[in-house]
């Protein structure tokens, strides 16, 4: 089941610094991010993976995660860049909600490949 952790952040009178270092529960292979969503009925992912995992942090603004692990289902508010939602592959996800100045960043445990996204679809 998805869950999230919370990223050891620094701060101080010349700002923020968030670290991600030796927290995640896999070595990045791959890192993307979404943004300019522009609307926030816009709904993102829809699909769980077969070998892949990722963390996702909203580094700006706001949005929603809705997960499905088959037996479970949750909503995740990412609403602050120390914030980190681990998905698992067996977790069906969506991205959605999101504030017109959100950056959700993923990282990702492998490449990209087409074959392992399983589009299922699941209710929210």
């Amino acid at each position: 089941m998805a869950y999230i952790i919370k990223i050891p952040t620094y701060k101080d009178s010349k700002g923020s610094l968030t670290i991600i270092e030796k927290i995640l529960p896999f070595d990045i292979k791959r890192v993307y991010y979404i943004y300019n969503v522009g609307d926030p009925n816009i709904i993102r992912g829809g699909h769980r993976h077969k070998k892949n995992i990722q963390a996702l942090i909203c580094i700006n603004g706001k949005c929603i995660i809705s997960n499905n692990d088959g037996v479970k289902k949750d909503k995740f508010t990412l609403d602050s860049p120390d914030k980190c939602l681990i998905i698992e592959k067996k977790d069906w996800h969506q991205m959605h909600s999101f504030t017109s100045n959100a950056i959700l960043l993923v990282l990702a445990s492998e490449y990209y490949e087409g074959n392992d996204y399983i589009e299922e679809k699941y209710d929210d």
